[in-house]
């Protein structure tokens, strides 16, 4: 992977609409959502997740997510992503019309029982048998707590490239390593990272992180200088993992977008614009009604 030069084009996918409401105990209309995708897009966003097919029993938030995507579908032109952690999941995606699904799995056996219900062996076998189904479909990979799990501890490297390669080995190659958490050492995050990029350096990849220590845009840095050009981030760092204890906020679009733009780096997005997708969805998270458990705290 060639490193990126100053003045580099970078791709923000902005993850609110999935990773930064999932963990909040609020529930937002599809049609407020949807509401806030159209901000997201009027600001620049080319590219944003904007639902999980999970059972809205394990994620309430995430109900009518094929409304979501539907809607968007007509009312943006940006390309829009959607995330499935089951065959299930992919049938409903397909279904909606998504085009461009991340199956994601945990580099840890623990986060792989409490997050999906069933071992990383079992969740490969089955995205795996997923992708072969709909050829059409343009699959992209997660590996969510790619270098640290809230039950298991640090994520050994080698493990991480046997995830990497088990999703090339589907046909899968465009490929994001997660820091659930948002707690590893920027040091150690490049140690994993250089490690993967030696063993398969000819793949797509991409960083999801989490800033619980606000170390996240040193991780951004040091993985361009490494090549990476395609970062989540998420309206206000929202976000967190409802099945991943001490999970913290996602990297916030706003303070990525300014630092890239400080440091010489293309986005495309509108700093002003970015700002006012925020307040919006501040304002609407802020009115909305309360989940029964979270009412109940």
């Amino acid at each position: 992977m060639t490193p990126a030069v100053p003045g580099a084009d970078i791709q923000v996918t902005e993850v609110f609409l999935r990773d930064g409401l999932q963990d909040e105990p609020v529930t937002l209309t599809p049609a407020q959502r949807v509401q806030i995708g159209e901000a997201i897009a009027a600001a620049g966003v080319r590219r944003m997740e904007v639902a999980s097919f999970v059972h809205p029993r394990r994620v309430p938030q995430m109900a009518g997510a094929e409304e979501v995507v539907r809607s968007l579908q007509v009312s943006t032109t940006a390309e829009f992503t959607v995330l499935a952690l089951n065959g299930r999941g992919v049938e409903r995606a397909v279904a909606a019309g998504a085009g461009h699904i991340q199956i994601v799995t945990s580099a840890s056996q623990a986060h792989s029982s409490a997050n999906a219900g069933r071992t990383v062996e079992e969740a490969l076998q089955d995205l795996g048998d997923q992708v072969a189904a709909h050829p059409g479909v343009d699959f992209f990979a997660g590996i969510s707590t790619a270098f640290t799990c809230p039950y298991e501890g640090r994520i050994d490297p080698e493990r991480l490239l046997w995830m990497v390669r088990s999703f090339q080995a589907m046909g899968v190659t465009d490929i994001g390593l997660a820091d659930t958490l948002g707690t590893t050492p920027t040091e150690e995050l490049v140690a994993s990272l250089d490690h993967v990029l030696a063993g398969e350096p000819d793949l797509t990849y991409y960083l999801h992180l989490h800033n619980a220590h606000g170390q996240a845009l040193t991780s951004v840095d040091a993985a361009i200088e490494r090549g990476i050009t395609r970062f989540d981030a998420a309206l206000g760092g929202y976000g967190g993992c409802p099945f991943a204890p001490g999970a913290a906020g996602n990297l916030s679009t706003g303070d990525l977008v300014r630092h890239l733009h400080e440091q010489g780096h293309r986005t495309g997005i509108d700093e002003d614009l970015i700002a006012e997708a925020t307040s919006l969805a501040r304002n609407l998270v802020s009115t909305a009604p309360r989940l029964p458990e979270a009412s109940n705290a």
